[in-house]
């Protein structure tokens, strides 16, 4: 169960990128900048994050890019522009945490808790007591829990998903609908 009324400034928040900051290409990759589509209300979402929560960082399989499928440098450009827009609009994300690695059993490959151990190494003061894992898939839950942190769903592209799920501590519609709850 996630009591939002603990959350505040000593808390971290990690979020998923595709089907929770933009729009997931069903059975495909975000290859390029041009085919990146914030969800509605996400920025202005992170823009209320910014003053709630202590760190912000996004946690992102990008398996088209260990495919060869999409090229390091647009997965660059993708995360440039994406978080110039975040800025832009009063929000920011500390860092960018993406695993290319095609096996499952990468230690870094969501659901396994390696980007976010690493973030923990990178930010000595994340508190993981106080943390939360933002994601619009089971995995996300999982990799949150391996982490050992509360878990928020988005059933974006997943409406199938049991909501009761053991891994779930909190459903919202959207992005924006979690930050307004805030």
């Amino acid at each position: 169960m996630l009591d939002l009324t603990k959350i505040d400034n000593t808390w971290t928040l990690f979020l998923d990128r595709d089907g929770v900051i933009n729009h997931e290409k069903h059975l495909d990759y975000i290859h390029s900048w041009d085919e990146f589509v914030f969800y509605d209300g996400v920025k202005e979402a992170i823009s209320i994050f910014n003053k709630k929560f202590k760190y912000i960082f996004i946690v992102t399989n990008q398996k088209g890019v260990g495919k060869g499928l999409t090229k390091p440098e647009d997965l660059a450009t993708i995360h440039l522009n994406m978080t110039d827009e975040i800025v832009k609009a009063g929000g920011r994300i500390d860092k960018i945490y993406h695993c290319i690695d095609l096996e499952e059993s990468s230690p870094n490959r969501k659901p396994n808790p390696g980007m976010g151990l690493q973030a923990k190494k990178d930010f000595p003061d994340v508190d993981l007591g106080k943390a939360l894992m933002v994601g619009n898939t089971i995995s996300d839950m999982e990799f949150g829990r391996n982490l050992g942190i509360k878990t928020v769903f988005l059933p974006t592209t997943r409406p199938e998903v049991n909501l009761s799920d053991f891994r779930i501590d909190a459903t919202y519609k959207s992005l924006i609908q979690f930050a307004k709850a805030l």
